[in-house]
């Protein structure tokens, strides 16, 4: 919700369904303009960006939007509040990502226990000044020759070496001219496989400056394979089977190819070198140039993607290739050597590491819970690693971003639970700090104890029947002989009906009719209680279960709902006609803003209504007056305020179809812990809901605010 309106969103209906992406398009633009190379969301458009005081994004971790409609009547004024509201597709480490693309950021502790991130702006060369590359080598552009090994660090790093005693078997390539900014660079790399000997060379691949391929071979081993290593080395027995080539052929090819000032480039290559049993003086290795803290390396997959923005090593191949390995490497260097450290630094690999480990911990995660309990993730999404952290966007441009929670993060990025702080003390800092942040994220809880503790499941099934209760309705008493086709077509003129049974259990037969809208019942209790229908009075009611004692507070509410202001329910129309049609018969009524024509998800095929939404809702008002009772096309039309024209229309849609009539019955034991679970979670809810009015009413004009229902799994 926008304080003093800045957005404009055009989606309705079944268009309410955003990715993680557009979320971020979104908080991007409005946080930072067009700094960044930020533009405006795709999806919708943000007016006046220049003028907005700031963005506050409230998180409710263990929520989602089960929680918003189990509970909508306690959400009282988040409901009454936010105008916009959309479903999100399902995203593994959704937290992570709105940080960035996957990456948290460190927060610091403040005397309250609460996770914040720092109050003032953090200068881009202050944070260089701690990155272990930026240490190394400092800040400016040096030659080639800068980032060859020295004879220490050869030795440091089990590089074969002349005249050492361990290497005396070894043959030197005889590369012994002085090395200048101005030699040539060539990438090696090899694949081995285990012998009887121990680690021997079966593929050798050598690569040129311009990543022409020189040498591309594979080496018959001198003792017998013992493992050939295919996950890692693609090498299988029936490759080398018709080899004839020889390690000492290999190494006399490579003496010839390579000039005297050669400098080899590779990743880790002292494994390669002791392989290939030579000896190279001049060496660039890119396991040690991008360099990290306490003797750890990058791998080259990880750099290839973060650096270069490549995919290497992919799950569908079968081993690596030693040419794209030797290519990759090569091009790392080169990148390094033009860049220079200081360009390098500003990626923040470590960074964008805890990013791409924190998202295989969560597929992990997602992987090991029942086949029932998670969502499907989007498999082949690729780890966005290119882009910087959101929250140090904002910090390079000197803004105060302001990260407050129950959470601390550790090293890996991974959010751990502090139970000593509570909302209220999160309420009380917030209520300080964001008004001196331009972008801050609230993180309010519900409690871990409350994911396992309230059955999720069990939850789910309640919200879910209660949905198909308020959907269902019984009609009747009708005689023995009566015509069910009149029935259902009076009924159908309601809306569209999912399932229609006569029911034969009672004295006279009675019909159950469960809709696909929520407005369709309500329009056949309205309506048709007391109405002549095929030749009977009868009465419409909806089933009476104690979950539906409130149901005409809730049907109240949802009537009331921000979201359904100036929008009604028209029902009664053929199949027939066209979104055109439509356009044309309804182009009188004043201030039309927009019209929605419900299609099912899976045919694709229209409904038999529509919702109609007005710029005014005296407009909306003065529409229901013209269109109940009106003949289109020789059907005559019902027409009431809308209930769930938007986001909830869709989610009724999918819980509907997802669990259908099929529900297993729940012991009262389960029901009992589950319906004190739920009074304790009312009670909490409330609490939340009022601490977000707080906050809300403490903002700023032209804030831009966002609540999000991220979900458990």
């Amino acid at each position: 919700q926008e304080k003093s309106s800045c957005l404009s969103a055009a989606l309705f209906g079944e268009d309410c369904e955003i990715s993680r992406d557009q979320l971020y398009e979104l908080l991007k633009f409005a946080a930072l303009g067009k700094c960044h190379n930020a533009a405006q969301p795709s999806w919708c458009r943000i007016y006046r960006q220049s003028h907005l005081a700031g963005v506050v994004v409230v998180v409710l971790p263990e929520m989602s939007q089960l929680h918003f409609y189990k509970f909508y009547l306690q959400f009282k004024h988040l409901r009454k509040v936010f105008r916009h509201r959309f479903t999100l597709t399902p995203s593994a480490n959704f937290l992570a990502s709105l940080y960035g693309e996957g990456a948290n950021p460190k927060p610091q502790n403040t005397a309250q226990g609460l996770t914040s991130t720092s109050s003032e702006p953090i200068s881009k060369s202050s944070d260089l000044q701690h990155d272990p590359i930026f240490q190394k080598y400092g800040g400016k552009k040096r030659g080639l020759t800068s980032y060859i090994l020295t004879s220490e660090e050869l030795k440091k790093n089990y590089y074969p070496i002349k005249g050492s005693i361990r290497w005396k078997d070894y043959v030197c390539t005889g590369c012994d001219k002085q090395r200048t900014d101005s030699s040539p660079l060539f990438g090696l790399d090899c694949e081995m496989c285990l012998t009887a000997k121990g680690n021997e060379v079966t593929y050798v691949s050598l690569v040129d400056a311009q990543g022409q391929c020189l040498l591309n071979e594979l080496v018959k081993p001198q003792s017998e394979v013992v493992n050939y290593r295919t996950s890692f080395s693609g090498i299988t027995e029936e490759m080398l089977l018709p080899v004839k080539t020889r390690l000492s052929d290999i190494q006399t090819r490579l003496k010839k190819m390579l000039p005297r000032d050669a400098v080899l480039v590779g990743h880790s290559l002292n494994n390669d070198l002791q392989a290939l049993e030579m000896i190279h003086p001049s060496v660039i290795d890119t396991s040690l140039l991008f360099a990290r803290r306490g003797g750890r390396r990058f791998k080259l997959k990880f750099l290839a993607k973060a650096v270069l923005g490549k995919e290497i090593q992919c799950e569908e191949m079968v081993g690596h290739d030693p040419a794209e390995d030797a290519r990759t490497a090569l091009e790392l260097a080169q990148f390094f050597i033009e860049q220079g450290p200081a360009k390098v630094a500003e990626l923040n690999l470590e960074m964008l590491l805890r990013a791409e480990n924190l998202a295989e911990v969560s597929e992990k995660k997602d992987a090991l819970q029942p086949q029932g309990c998670r969502v499907q993730q989007q498999l082949n999404e690729p780890p966005h690693l290119s882009k910087p952290c959101f929250l140090e966007c904002l910090q390079v441009t000197g803004q105060k971003p302001l990260l407050l929670g129950k959470q601390e993060l550790d090293s890996s990025g991974l959010c751990q639970s502090n139970p000593s702080t509570s909302n209220k003390q999160i309420l009380q800092k917030a209520l300080e700090d964001v008004p001196l942040s331009t972008f801050s994220i609230i993180q309010f809880s519900l409690g871990p104890e409350n994911i396992s503790s309230c059955l999720l499941a069990e939850l789910c099934e309640k919200v879910g029947s209660k949905l198909t209760d308020m959907l269902t309705i019984y009609a009747g008493p009708f005689e023995e002989n009566f015509c069910l086709k009149s029935v259902k077509k009076e009924f159908r003129r309601c809306g569209p009906i999912q399932s229609l049974t006569v029911v034969t259990e009672t004295y006279q037969p009675y019909v159950c009719i469960q809709y696909e809208v929520l407005e369709a019942a309500q329009l056949a209790v309205e309506r048709l209680n007391g109405a002549e229908v095929a030749g009977f009075c009868i009465k419409v009611q909806r089933p009476v279960t104690a979950a539906m004692l409130d149901c005409d507070v809730l049907i109240k509410e949802l009537e009331l709902d921000v979201e359904n202001e100036g929008v009604i329910y028209v029902a009664g129309l053929k199949q027939s006609i066209t979104e055109k049609d439509l356009q044309e018969e309804f182009s009188q009524l004043k201030d039309l803003e927009m019209l929605f024509l419900p299609k099912d998800l899976q045919s694709g095929k229209h409904r038999n209504c529509c919702f109609l939404k007005f710029q005014k809702s005296q407009s909306a008002v003065d529409a229901l007056e013209v269109i109940n009772g009106w003949t289109m096309k020789g059907s005559k039309l019902r027409s009431r305020n809308a209930l769930a024209s938007g986001h909830l229309w869709r989610w009724i849609w999918q819980m509907n179809h997802s669990n259908g009539k099929q529900r297993g019955k729940i012991f009262y034991k389960k029901m009992q812990q589950l319906s004190d679970c739920e009074q304790d979670l009312k009670k909490k809810v409330k609490k939340l809901d009022n601490y977000i009015q707080k906050l809300y009413r403490s903002l700023q004009n032209n804030t831009l605010c966002v609540v999000l229902f991220p979900g458990v799994n």
